[in-house]
């Protein structure tokens, strides 16, 4: 489930996100967005039932943003109620809150784990105060720290954290400092991540069905200037260390970018890695059938909310998440009757958006790629395929793979920082 608000947007960000006055104030938006995600999450589990197949309890349920920290612990456990009423959730399920460390994000961490969550994703993304500055977060290095400690004072069971490297002005030094300080803490799993700079305007994904917003004309110049400060092989050299100075802690690679102790790789999102269904709630977010049919929403909340609460102008919506009316209330309230000046059907409908069939070769390529992302690599039969067997006999010949257990093969380190090589010959 996407919750797209953030108090600010950072400028590297191409998320989903919503932020400022519709975020928090008299103008919020989030009432009318969680009405709306109600209202998506119960004809999705109609679209499921009326197919056959029917739902199996989800083994996760991960909140992500945006800051769905943001939420009010009772709504995140409405939300949880409804997806288990729906849906089913599993005994032990592992159910994620992403959080941001400040502490006038992170929320209420204890009335999060009543609510049911079991394990908190903090953005961290550097220790260095400096950084932080650069990148536009809002909190400061000591923000991390406070989080941490009170997520185990909630008893919060895995505290996840992500990282950023390749930032401009960044060193050998600030890299290890970073890691060192949150391992010194006591994480559970933590997730590095290249700053990558995208320009999803230029790569079509902005348009009135796209999965992406338009960047802003600010983060555009930001990025045209941190790109000039970034580093292939300083980014590898800092990739290295990251693999060494985790292990050291008892945190060994599982996936390309996250490291995790035993017991606290992301079962989430290990699901994407192994080619299972998901489904998905929200701007933007994508669902999977297992194949070959994938699914998006678009991005734009305008077009979310109108259609799942046709009755409520978005642009006039007054509802916040303080409002004493549960959001499902609000969904009620707004389909029972129209607006005044509307005068079109009240139904809830699906939001816009698109989907894709992955043929046969692009579903074969995309198991392969994903496979090889996971420390546990790809087995015979996947590797076997004439076109996964092409790719892996010349990135063989390159020292980019080793041989794993029965039989699988996986990559090298050296395989790791040029995967997107051995990628681009499987697609």
């Amino acid at each position: 489930m996407h919750v797209p608000f953030c108090l600010s947007l950072c400028p590297y960000c191409d998320f989903v996100v919503y932020a400022g006055r519709s975020a928090r104030g008299p103008a919020a938006r989030v009432g009318d967005y969680l009405a709306a995600l109600a209202a998506e999450l119960d004809l999705r589990a109609d679209a499921l039932d009326a197919s056959g197949v029917g739902a199996r309890p989800l083994r996760s349920v991960y909140l992500g943003g945006g800051t769905p920290s943001l939420l009010p612990p009772a709504e995140v456990a409405r939300l949880l109620d409804q997806v288990r009423r729906r849906f089913g959730i599993e005994d032990g399920a592992e159910v994620t809150l992403e959080a941001n460390p400040g502490p006038d994000e992170r929320g209420d961490l204890t009335g999060f784990v009543a609510a049911g969550v079991t394990r908190l994703s903090l953005g961290a993304q550097s220790m260095e105060a400096s950084e932080l500055r650069r990148l536009g977060r809002r909190h400061a290095p000591g923000d991390v720290l406070a989080a941490v400690a009170e997520a185990r004072r909630a008893g919060i069971g895995s505290v996840s954290v992500d990282v950023l490297y390749d930032v401009p002005g960044q060193t050998e030094a600030t890299w290890r400092h970073t890691l060192g300080v949150l391992l010194d803490a006591g994480v559970d799993h933590v997730s590095a991540y290249a700053l990558t700079l995208d320009d999803p305007d230029a790569e079509g994904l902005t348009g009135p069905l796209g999965d992406h917003l338009p960047t802003r004309p600010g983060a555009r110049a930001w990025r045209e200037r941190a790109r000039a400060g970034q580093d292939d092989d300083r980014a590898a050299e800092l990739y290295l260390l990251a693999d060494e100075l985790l292990a050291r802690y008892g945190l060994q690679w599982y996936e390309l970018s996250n490291w995790a102790r035993p017991g606290h790789a992301s079962r989430h999102n290990l699901a994407y890695w192994h080619h299972d269904a998901y489904e998905a709630l929200g701007p933007g977010a994508h669902a999977f059938d297992g194949g070959p049919l994938r699914r998006w929403n678009a991005a734009r909340l305008d077009g979310y909310i109108s259609a799942l609460l046709p009755a409520t102008p978005a642009a006039t919506s007054t509802l916040s998440t303080a409002s004493a009316a549960s959001a499902a209330s609000a969904a009620s309230a707004a389909t029972a009757a129209p607006a005044e000046g509307r005068t079109r059907d009240a139904s809830p409908r699906l939001p816009p958006g698109g989907e894709e069939r992955l043929d046969p070769a692009t579903f074969a390529a995309e198991e392969a790629m994903l496979g090889l992302r996971l420390a546990e690599g790809i087995g015979p039969e996947i590797a076997a395929r004439p076109a996964v067997a092409r790719a892996l006999d010349w990135a063989r010949g390159h020292g980019l793979l080793e041989d794993g257990e029965g039989g699988r093969i996986r990559l090298s380190l050296r395989g790791r920082l040029l995967s997107n090589e051995v990628f681009s010959r499987i697609a």
